[in-house]
């Protein structure tokens, strides 16, 4: 027994002794290896890393101007640079290697005649013919855009566009299309008017200092866009445009400024207080007195002040603001757009119920081309900031037709409404055809357009009450949503007579005939708003929302202010406050 116990005892002895002997062997041999390693890094030489050849270039010879053999003179500075690094550009390689004087001499001057370059931006573009990069700025992207621009710098000017594309906001995007112009630059002057087809209407309306900034030109174009999102209908699109051009011709009249802002609200209570209704909130009663207190007949488009809006407002859909009543009384005492061409809208608008009663035009458009449906459609627009379920309406007669729209989840909805109770005055017929498309873009912070689905132009068929679906949304349409709708109900007139501007009224039509703005005037509904958001009718409940009764026709004595009736004196109290608070 004991000889087995001393045997196990040697037996473990060994294999612990085994195992430490393995594990000094390999701790040896892990040392061993590190050694050798120590010895070969230090044999290696050692690696440090220096200046590449770019960042050298750029310190010796643009910062510190080494060994240079022309010097630049522009905006009073001087560059002493290198011919061979400046005949990267187009304009001095002609210059240094053409039959110019520049050639044979070591100095240059340049006479810089566009506003936009300045110093700092031609040290960034000379810098750059030293270096493999450039830093651009924000602040700084128009001034670089310029001198890229006149050196034909095609790198520099694709990064400037870049960077412009990328910061497009309200704050930039005046600036940005107007360079994008003058410079040629497709690329910004493509999305920053697509930024302002989405943004004129929901964001230049609370900004009116920047309103005023745009162009008669872009706003021309913009106006006369099918894509541009009218939030909420044509009125809306009007009444920013009066706004715009007051604007324009008062550049020195600040509607922000708290000292003018409360002038306003004084005026506005003195014009209450007289009796005059002006239809506007306080912020706008100085462009309201300066359009309505004019004492000539004529349109304000026909005066010379008004001349070089024109154009503007002859692409304005003025077919869609005689379709409600306090729209119409609005325009009509505004004087700004012609009569003429409102009572032939008016003459059309009759023209077409008559026909579609008669059965003539089986109330919808004849099949259309894209171009003339484009250039006729109505356009109306609704801002949605969350998902749910939604639905609503714009306000105007639309033909006889009560048309609501309905969001429901991931799916946007049309239907005909027809009720016997409602107090619109409806279409008996059983079907209505009507010419429709749908567009719907996802925004960011920024307001610029990320996703964008737009349905075909459809001509659909609605029986009384009868909804269909216009659009299902693409998972990528995120909200906010901004939703606009280019419809198009009946056969359009031709608009030939907007190429005139009548410089005087019809005498005998104005002398025989009441002015429509007159009629309806113990109409008890809510009054038309200047803001846009309120151009369209939340509709919630089984039992429809719906719009006032149609007004009364109650007639008043003509006139474009809606004088207190029975006062004389009074009257003629408002008439003088109008023209004494005018511009």
């Amino acid at each position: 027994m004991g000889q087995i116990v001393g045997s196990m005892q040697s037996n473990v002895a060994e294999v612990f002794g085994g195992r430490r002997k393995r594990r000094r062997s390999t701790d040896t041999t892990a040392s061993q290896e590190e050694r050798e390693r120590a010895q070969l890094d230090a044999k290696s030489p050692k690696k440090k890393k220096l200046l590449t050849t770019t960042q050298y270039i750029y310190n010796a010879l643009f910062k510190e101007q080494k060994n240079s053999d022309v010097a630049v003179m522009a905006l009073d500075k001087v560059w002493h640079l290198h011919k061979v690094y400046l005949s990267q550009s187009p304009y001095f390689y002609s210059m240094f290697n053409g039959s110019w004087k520049e050639a044979q001499q070591n100095f240059v001057h340049i006479k810089i005649l566009d506003d936009r370059i300045n110093a700092d931006s031609l040290d960034a573009v000379f810098g750059s013919m030293y270096s493999d990069e450039i830093e651009i700025e924000v602040k700084d992207v128009i001034p670089v855009l310029a001198t890229a621009t006149l050196f034909h710098l095609d790198g520099i000017i694709d990064k400037c566009a870049e960077v412009m594309v990328d910061s497009i906001n309200a704050e930039t995007a005046i600036q940005y299309y107007e360079a994008a112009c003058q410079y040629g630059v497709l690329s910004v002057k493509k999305s920053t008017f697509q930024w302002f087809q989405i943004n004129l209407l929901s964001i230049y309306n609370k900004n009116p200092n920047l309103l005023r900034h745009i162009s008669i030109d872009l706003m021309t174009l913009l106006t006369a866009s099918h894509d541009l999102y009218v939030m909420q209908t044509e009125f809306s699109l009007y009444t920013l445009l009066r706004t715009w051009m007051f604007l324009q011709l008062h550049p020195q009249y600040d509607p922000e400024d708290p000292v003018q802002r409360a002038e306003a609200q004084k005026t506005q209570e003195r014009l209450v207080n007289a009796g005059v209704e002006t239809h506007t909130p306080s912020v706008d009663v100085v462009q309201w007195t300066y359009f309505a207190s004019r004492m000539e007949e004529r349109s304000f488009l026909a005066t010379p002040e008004g001349q070089a809006y024109v154009p503007v407002f002859q692409k304005l859909r003025t077919q869609y603001l005689t379709n409600h009543y306090m729209d119409l009384k609005i325009i009509f005492n505004d004087n700004i757009i012609p009569k003429e061409w409102l009572y032939r809208h008016i003459h059309s608008h009759w023209d077409a119920l008559l026909r579609i009663d008669h059965g003539q035009e089986d109330g919808s458009p004849q099949q259309l081309d894209k171009e003339q449906f484009f250039e006729n459609c109505m356009r109306c627009g609704r801002l949605l900031l969350e998902p749910g379920y939604q639905k609503w309406r714009w306000t105007g007669f639309n033909y006889g037709m009560d048309l609501i729209l309905i969001m429901d989840s991931r799916r946007l909805n049309i239907r005909r409404h027809h009720r016997h109770e409602h107090e619109r005055v409806l279409s008996l017929q059983t079907k209505r055809k009507f010419m429709i498309r749908t567009t719907v873009t996802s925004i960011n912070a920024q307001r610029q357009p990320v996703f964008t689905q737009t349905s075909e132009i459809t001509t659909l068929s609605l029986e009384k009450n009868e909804e269909v679906s216009l659009m299902v949304l693409d998972p990528k349409l995120v909200h906010p949503l901004l939703i606009s709708i280019n419809m198009l109900v009946v056969t359009p007139p031709n608009q030939s007579f907007k190429e005139i501007v009548p410089q005087s009224e019809d005498s005998s039509l104005s002398a025989t005939a009441i002015p429509i703005s007159e009629i309806g005037a113990s109409c008890e509904r809510s009054l038309t708003p200047a803001s846009a958001d309120d151009s369209a009718v939340c509709v919630s409940g089984d039992s429809e929302a719906s719009t006032p009764s149609s007004p009364s026709m109650g007639l008043r004595p003509a006139g474009r202010f809606s004088w207190p009736r029975g006062n004389a004196a009074r009257t003629s109290d408002g008439e003088s406050l109008c023209r004494d608070v005018a511009c």
